[in-house]
């Protein structure tokens, strides 16, 4: 495999170590000629564009410009995109996949990680776990304890795309009654994971916690409304790992505001980072996360290993485990 040629766009800083330690390095060495990126900074479109000539195969992350048709009219060689983030669509055009060149990513490793942060953000909002931790910290022992757990408890999904598959799983020790609104999901898979399907406003106005997990489309922009939100039952939590804008900010903090007795535990925000003073930082009843859910920093290599293991596969004829298709690409977030 020599003759093959492998790009890797990623600059040689900080990030990029979390996603290629020396082994993950030599095994894509291994496979072929690699050229690094040497520069310290993002290429520019100008420069991916030089860059790609001559290349067989991708490997992108973070940061990298646009496969547009300028990029691609120098991509003499290029037959494989493989992206070490989630979502391709800020980076594969269609015209991509209208040249044939396949696409792999590291969606599924970070699905897996996001799923698991859905869980933990529920656990430590209904336990009270940081309310707690910043209290005793501060010399204060609780009298009494308002907590609560996730055994049992009723949970609504809101989009059924692979994070929602993952957090379903990992529910499935806690025995929770699953109500799912998507406008994809089959009768089998429903069958399947023992869920519910559901209408928006029966989900919100009967689950114990509420998960967002819809793409960020012009459909689902402000999804979850006022409406959505002020029906929530006695106590729910809201927890929001897909993207700030699906739902109704102002409307959320006016509703948490209102009603002490709903929580959020949120890791999205329609502006990001989130702006200084902006009204959830008041609220006691809201968990605020910097958009960390996933992947964590310990499945960057993951990621990485993933990928050049699909690399191997379609270098040797083989069915791709992380392939992303052309109808899937065109549902994935922009950002």
């Amino acid at each position: 495999m020599n003759d093959i040629h492998i790009l890797v766009t990623m600059p040689q800083h900080a990030v990029f170590r979390t996603f290629f330690d020396a082994d993950a390095m030599a095994a894509l060495e291994h496979i072929g000629t690699v050229h690094w990126n040497t520069l310290g900074r993002q290429y520019t479109q100008d420069e991916l564009g030089a860059a790609v000539r001559g290349m067989d195969i991708c490997v992108t992350g973070w940061g990298t410009p646009v496969f547009d048709e300028a990029v691609l009219a120098q991509a003499d060689r290029l037959r494989l995109i493989a992206h070490t983030g989630g979502s391709v669509k800020p980076y594969v055009t269609d015209a991509v996949y209208g040249r044939g060149i396949r696409v792999v990513s590291g969606n599924e490793v970070f699905a897996e990680s996001v799923a698991e942060s859905v869980v933990a953000y529920a656990l430590a909002s209904l336990r009270q776990i940081p309310y707690h931790s910043v209290n005793l910290a501060g010399g204060i022992w609780p009298e009494s304890f308002a907590n609560r757990g996730l055994l049992d408890r009723s949970v609504g999904i809101v989009g059924y795309g692979m994070i929602a598959r993952y957090v379903v799983g990992m529910l499935a020790p806690f025995h929770c009654p699953i109500k799912v609104f998507s406008r994809h999901i089959g009768q089998d898979e429903l069958d399947r994971c023992h869920m519910e399907k559901a209408e928006l406003e029966e989900l919100f106005a009967t689950c114990d916690i509420i998960s967002i997990h819809s793409g960020m489309t012009p459909e689902n922009h402000h999804l979850v409304t006022r409406e959505l939100l002020q029906s929530m039952k006695p106590g729910a939590l809201l927890v929001n790992t897909a993207r700030g804008a699906v739902i109704d900010e102002p409307a959320l903090c006016e509703v948490l505001a209102a009603r002490p007795d709903l929580s959020a535990a949120l890791d999205v925000y329609e502006t990001e980072p989130l702006p200084a003073g902006h009204p959830l930082e008041k609220l006691p009843n809201v968990l605020l996360m910097p958009h960390m859910g996933g992947p964590t920093v310990d499945r960057r290599l993951a990621v990485t290993r993933s990928v050049t293991q699909d690399i191997r596969r379609f270098l040797a004829g083989q069915p791709m485990s992380c392939e992303i298709s052309r109808s899937y690409a065109a549902k994935m977030s922009a950002y």
